[in-house]
């Protein structure tokens, strides 16, 4: 196996790395590619995989190359990809690949528009718990798992955490197959909800006659999609019994992290793992990467991380919030995640912060390859932030990180809690604001009064 080489295009993706890392523990030899370096990059490469930063080029596919994964957001124009078919290399999508590793494995995916890293991360502690050894790719890190988003297991099951983002789930085979919520999400691809939930109830019919399906009986789209599969149902409501116990263990907050435990102990008593190993493994799930997770200090306040960029998610989060920390002022320092998402769902981004005391927006994150000129027209950080103003919040928008670092260093005092929230490049952002690295902005800027509703 060693001798055989792939290439990653794109391999610093949350889900791409976790894939790398697997043919890396297979004992595969594995390039790959990524525009910029990251944490991930350079874990890999301490892994023993050759990396590539910087611009795409048909060099990185070496003449030693016999495969060839990407990314679904690689264009067909990348020269790696284009080398690769021209040279009939065996090309697949993440999706593709992974597709064909669940054929090899009891398989039990987790997917759903909210939920779906914390849940999959509960339910491979739980296997691990009970002693069944599972492989495991999940789309964050976790501490238990030396802060990667890959576990190799010696067992049959694979805890694998299925996007249905370009329908890449429709790819895989599970044997257990859950959902925990079906919302207006990835309308790029889907177009109308009612198309999210025809996909959602095509992942559902790759569940074999023997297998099941586990879902959120409390989700109103989950249940009219996954009633019509009869008796392979496992439901789970908070109304159950066991939502009680579970919110007195658990160490994350939210009530929607209850019902994401309580679909990861419905999982694993379908495997067969026995009670006291599951409420284990739930009291003992420190949280994952970029979910709530607490980064540091800043003038006395408490800054956390969080990946939520749905309307949904930052309602939920900040609830959380507002629950953990109820005399507290609450900051959201919130960069939108495309301006297609933003334009599709603006009524609900205009209602998802009205739990903070405080909005900060930040530039929309651009997303390549999946935007449209007439959302960019439409909408930006800038009328969301005037919007939230005539809903009678704190909101302010800023044109640079440079000058949000210096609004918030001097806006926060000691006792704040502020959340950094999106799936862009808001992670770095907030990196470089807890080590203060950002210089400061020029005078006639921190002269300028700030206003609510000011562009800072």
């Amino acid at each position: 196996m060693a001798s055989t080489l792939i290439h990653f295009i794109g391999i610093g993706g949350i889900g791409v790395s976790a894939l790398a890392k697997y043919f890396l523990a297979k004992g595969y030899s594995v390039s790959g590619s990524d525009l910029k370096s990251s944490e991930i990059t350079e874990e890999l490469a301490g892994l023993g995989a050759k990396i590539m930063i910087g611009a795409h080029d048909s060099s990185h596919v070496s003449y030693h190359t016999d495969r060839v994964i990407y990314t679904a957001a690689t264009p067909e124009e990348n020269p790696e990809l284009q080398e690769a078919k021209k040279r009939n290399i065996d090309v697949k999508t993440y999706a593709e690949a992974v597709g064909e590793l669940t054929r090899e494995y009891t398989t039990i995916t987790i997917s759903g528009a909210h939920g779906k890293s914390t849940t999959t991360a509960l339910c491979a502690l739980i296997l691990e718990e009970g002693y069944y050894d599972p492989t495991v790719i999940v789309g964050t890190k976790l501490k238990e798992f030396g802060n990667s988003n890959f576990r190799k297991g010696k067992s049959k099951f694979l805890v694998l955490e299925a996007d249905e983002y370009n329908r890449s789930f429709l790819n895989y085979s599970p044997v257990i197959a859950a959902i925990t919520n079906i919302d207006a999400e990835h309308l790029d691809t889907y177009k109308t909800v009612a198309g999210v939930e025809k996909a959602f109830e095509e992942y559902l019919a790759r569940v074999p006659a023997e297998g099941a399906i586990v879902a959120n009986k409390d989700d109103v789209r989950t249940r009219k999609v996954a009633k019509k599969f009869g008796k392979r149902v496992l439901w789970y409501s908070m109304s159950q019994p066991e939502a009680r116990t579970i919110r007195n263990i658990l160490k994350i907050p939210g009530e929607h992290n209850v019902s994401n435990a309580l679909c990861a102990l419905t999982i694993g008593r379908a495997t067969g793992v026995h009670e006291p190993a599951i409420l284990k493994a739930i009291s003992q799930f420190r949280g994952a990467w970029r979910r709530f997770e607490f980064k540091g200090i800043l003038n006395g306040a408490f800054i956390f991380s969080d990946y939520g960029h749905h309307p949904a998610e930052i309602s939920a989060t900040l609830a959380a919030a507002r629950n953990r920390f109820p005399f507290r002022r609450i900051w959201c320092v919130y960069q939108p995640h495309q301006y297609t998402r933003l334009a599709y769902l603006w009524d609900d981004f205009v209602g998802a912060f009205d739990m903070a005391d405080k909005v900060l927006l930040l530039p929309v994150y651009d997303v390549a390859g999946r935007e449209t000129e007439n959302a960019k027209r439409e909408v930006n950080s800038v009328a969301l932030a005037h919007a939230l103003l005539q809903r009678g919040k704190n909101s302010w928008h800023t044109h640079s990180f440079a000058h949000a670092a210096y609004f918030i260093r001097t806006e926060i005092r000691a006792g704040d809690v502020a959340l950094m929230m999106g799936a862009g490049d808001i992670y770095d952002f907030t990196e470089e604001l807890i080590a203060s690295s950002f210089k400061e902005p020029h005078t006639a800027y921190r002269n300028k009064k700030l206003s609510t509703g000011a562009v800072v």
